[in-house]
């Protein structure tokens, strides 16, 4: 765990009464190999592994090619919740020994929100009939009813989100693939980050653990006011996140979507514009 996703897992495992270790970070550090073995040496009764891939409490990546593999290798069941980066940052599930991938039909998909999926390794799967604690999260029987309903949901669908979740993969493979809008997104981000360090705005994670898909950075100076500043790049077309980190006055910018060179060259433009006028009670004051 190294922000709120991760530590929304132990919530998860709380409500289904699931015993679990955690394993904590400092939200601007990423989770590390070294620690994660040494927990698992210590806990030879861990059965399963989860980790968040792109935590978008700070915008940091985890390095699941280095962690996964050495995980899976130990026989140990192995889940990655790569909601906010699969689609734009290359995963080779194979490769990596990944049991689990959950991810959604928006985010780096491009589609709209309403429903999620799991990529799953088939024998690991075949293994939990019988072990779901809930009737709409039972993967097994989901996949049964794929399989012999010829790819029937068990339940009504959301048919419009499936819909776009189609156009969107179109529209994907049309860009070159996850390579093409994984370079896409590292040249936004770094864009962005280049643009908002030259006026003043330092990053909370290091360049080396950032992610493409959202930066966050820290407040410039404790009068800092960011309902201002929000209400100020609002009013211009640009809608950014507030701050997650729970030890940093920070704020988030994404870097995903339909962004491309000119949308980030006009926000920093207003950013910069912004750090010589104040907005209050929806005036603007030199």
């Amino acid at each position: 765990m190294n922000g709120a996703y991760g530590r929304r897992m132990g919530q998860i495992a709380d409500y289904y009464n699931i015993v679990h270790v955690d394993l904590e970070f400092a939200e601007d550090e990423p989770v590390t190999l070294e620690k994660v073995l040494t927990v698992l040496d210590d806990h030879p009764e861990v059965t399963h592994f989860a980790t968040v891939h792109c935590e978008t409490t700070t915008g940091i990546l985890n390095p699941i090619d280095a962690i996964i593999p050495a995980v899976h290798a130990r026989g140990v069941v192995t889940i990655v919740d790569a909601m906010s980066s699969f689609g734009g940052v290359p995963i080779d599930t194979a490769a990596l020994g990944l049991d689990y991938l959950i991810s959604s039909s928006n985010k780096c998909i491009q589609g709209v929100p309403g429903f999620g999926f799991i990529i799953a390794n088939r024998t690991a799967l075949a293994r939990t009939e019988g072990n779901a604690r809930s009737l709409s999260l039972d993967l097994y029987d989901q996949n049964q009813s794929f399989n012999q309903q010829h790819g029937k949901w068990r339940f009504t669908s959301p048919t419009h989100v499936l819909y776009a979740f189609h156009q969107a993969l179109q529209e994907l493979a049309a860009e070159g693939g996850v390579p093409a809008r994984f370079a896409r997104y590292t040249r936004s981000e770094h864009q962005l980050r280049q643009g908002m360090l030259a006026l003043g705005y330092a990053p909370v994670i290091a360049e080396a653990d950032q992610s493409p898909i959202i930066t966050s950075f820290k407040y410039p100076s404790a009068a800092f006011d960011f309902h201002a500043f929000y209400a100020y790049l609002k009013d211009r077309g640009f809608i950014i996140y507030p701050g997650k980190v729970s030890t940093i006055d920070s704020f988030r910018i994404g870097n995903i979507g339909e962004v491309y060179t000119g949308d980030i060259q006009q926000l920093l433009r207003w950013i910069k514009t912004y750090s010589t006028v104040r907005v209050q009670s929806g005036r603007k004051i030199d």
